[in-house]
């Protein structure tokens, strides 16, 4: 009797070490994808503004050529 409680206190005592495990890990994983997400929007901008810097030189050298 005493030898099925000890087992089932090495089991419970290993799922709350595995449970503090996944929280640790599932915090690092938000952390990382809140800063993935930052980066994107930056570069979703950066392209923008590229996207913008082009047109517009395309849009001078097409004025160039029709004068």
């Amino acid at each position: 009797l005493m030898n099925g409680y000890e087992n089932l206190e090495q089991k419970l005592d290993s799922l709350i070490e595995l449970c503090q495990q996944l929280k640790r890990e599932n915090q690092v994983l938000r952390e990382r994808e809140s800063t993935l997400s930052g980066e994107r929007g930056k570069l979703m901008e950066q392209n923008e503004m590229a996207r913008q810097k082009i047109e517009t030189m395309i849009n001078r050298l097409r004025n160039l050529n029709a004068e």
